[in-house]
């Protein structure tokens, strides 16, 4: 195995933590808000920089802190997924960094409903002899 990209001779001391490494949004409706905020800590005693994040396909796009989180204090990576896209789904944002293990795996995961799905779950009308087009002009 090649040797990591840390400079010759140092070993970093910075160190990240993750909340949580997956996300499980469940089953969610079409056109739903897809993002998520992994909380992440630097428990390391250097300044830890996220020199990338990469998401596994287009649908997944992260953003990440571009300065040094300083020891001890936590931020964010956001994930926005295309909810446009119905069906199950399992994604992933590799998070490089200067931290010990220097590449994480974030991971979500969930269902999207169809289009025809999220209609169907637009708020119950009440049954009373009008069709649905009178019923929302009321």
């Amino acid at each position: 195995m090649a040797q990591d990209a840390k400079t010759a001779g140092s070993v970093s001391n910075a160190d990240i933590t993750f909340e949580k490494e997956l996300h499980d949004y469940g089953t969610i409706d079409y056109a739903a808000d897809g993002n998520y905020a992994f909380k992440f800590t630097n428990t390391g005693k250097e300044p830890l920089v996220i020199t990338n994040a990469t998401g596994s396909c287009g649908c997944t796009v992260p953003k990440w802190p571009k300065e040094p989180i300083l020891k001890g204090q936590s931020a964010y990576i956001n994930v926005s997924y295309d909810t446009k896209r119905p069906g199950p789904f399992t994604k992933t944002v590799t998070v490089a960094s200067n931290a010990k293990s220097t590449s994480k795996v974030l991971t979500i995961k969930g269902v999207v409903r169809s289009q025809e799905q999220t209609d169907d779950q637009m708020p119950v009308r009440k049954d009373n002899g009008m069709s649905p087009l009178e019923n929302h002009s009321k």
